[in-house]
This record gives structure tokens, sequence and C-alpha cells, in this order.
């Protein structure tokens, strides 16, 4: 795609700019103010274009990163070149669905779980924590149960917070799924305390480890 293209796609986000959305978006370090609904429409109107989202992705405009999260094609982009963006993401919600958009569609999913789970940016790190608690569901073989739990049991209580959160939900996640890993998973969280104060709104499961594995739970053997 041109140049030309790109710049009318950002007049049209600029168009949608929004200052109490960029208000609300920057409480969560997410600076752009573009409604998502409307984004996601806009996504859904220019449909796939791979080189046009490698344009939007390239003006480092965090509004124009997700649009181009939505119209990419995740299978196209090589090993290094997700490993760069991810390391290039300054956003929260950027690195969220660059994670759950692109790279768990990608063959590369498991090599980049692997160089990023150890890695010294907590960002980074806290993303392969994101595809690990991924595989604690579908794929658990992979993984070693208990050597997880034995690195969030040492290590999640002082994490930066984007890392603690990725620790915390494969802490509850292992919980949730493996009944064999249940009781330790819920005395991890019991002693650790992580997000038990996380405020909550109503109608939503607290993030608080033993809160949500119980609630979780309870819900699968109700259904049942």
């Amino acid at each position: 795609m041109t140049e030309t293209t790109v710049a009318d796609v950002m007049a049209e986000l600029a168009a949608l700019e929004d200052p109490k959305a960029r208000a609300v978006n920057e409480k969560h370090d997410d600076d752009h103010g573009v409604n998502l609904s409307r984004l996601r429409a806009l996504a859904k109107r220019l449909k796939t274009q791979h080189e046009l989202a490698r344009g939007l992705w390239d003006t480092r405009d965090t509004a124009a990163r997700l649009l181009a999260l939505l119209i990419c094609r995740p299978r196209s982009f090589e090993r290094d070149e997700l490993d760069a963006m991810m390391r290039d993401a300054r956003a929260p919600k950027v690195r969220v669905w660059l994670v759950s958009y692109v790279v768990k569609k990608s063959p590369h999913a498991e090599e980049l779980r692997a160089r990023w789970f150890r890695d010294p940016d907590p960002a980074v790190a806290s993303a392969g924590w994101d595809l690990t608690a991924g595989l604690v569901a579908t794929d658990p073989a992979r993984l070693d149960l208990d050597g997880l739990l034995d690195i969030v049991e040492t290590e999640m209580k002082d994490a930066p917070d984007t890392l603690q959160w990725s620790m915390n939900t494969c802490l509850a996640q292992i919980g949730i799924e493996h009944a064999h890993h249940r009781q330790r998973a819920l005395e991890i969280g019991e002693r650790l305390r992580v997000l038990e104060d996380y405020p909550t709104s109503p109608g939503c499961t607290s993030p608080y480890a033993p809160v949500w594995i119980s609630e979780m739970v309870g819900r699968r053997q109700g259904a049942g």
C-alpha cells in the first residue's frame, strides 16, 4: 500500500479521536483516544491488508498499531519481526493485542514463548507468561506445572506489576484447569495475597487467585 493510503487511515483515526476516551485510556497507560468499538468497525471495513498494517505499525501511533493488529495477516510475520514488535510495543493494550491476535496465531508462537518467558524486560517476560497461561489449558503436556508453581511461589510477590499480573493469571489457570495442582495453587495465592485488594466491579470475578480459582471451579461443577 502507498504512503497516501497510510496517511488517509491516519486522518480517519484522527477524526475518531475522543478526549473522554483518551482520558480513560491514559489511566491505563494507553496513549490513544479512539473508542475501540469504532476502531474495530474501521478494521472490519478495511479487512485484511497486511502491507497497510505494516505501514500503520511503523507510525508508532498507538491507535494505528491497534488497527494494524486487527488487519494484519498473523502468519506472515517472521519470528524475529514479532520479537522486535513486542520489544517496541509501548502501550499495554498493544502488547496484549499483539499476543492475543497475532502471536498466538503464528507458527512461531512456541519459540517466542520460550524466548520471552525469562526475558529481563518485565513487559516482554509478561508476554511469555501470557502465552504459557494459554498452554496451561490447551496443551499442558508442554509445560512443567510444578516448575511453574515454584517460580510463581518464589518470584511473583516482588515482580513488577505487569509481570506479576501475568504470573498470577498463570497461577489461577493452573488451579482452575488441573485438580491435582489446585490445592497448591490456592495455598500459594493465599500466602502471597497478590491482588487481594484489587478493585473489582460488581458481577466481575476478582483477579485474586484463590477467589478466581474457587469461583471458576464452582461454576464448572454447577454446570456439570
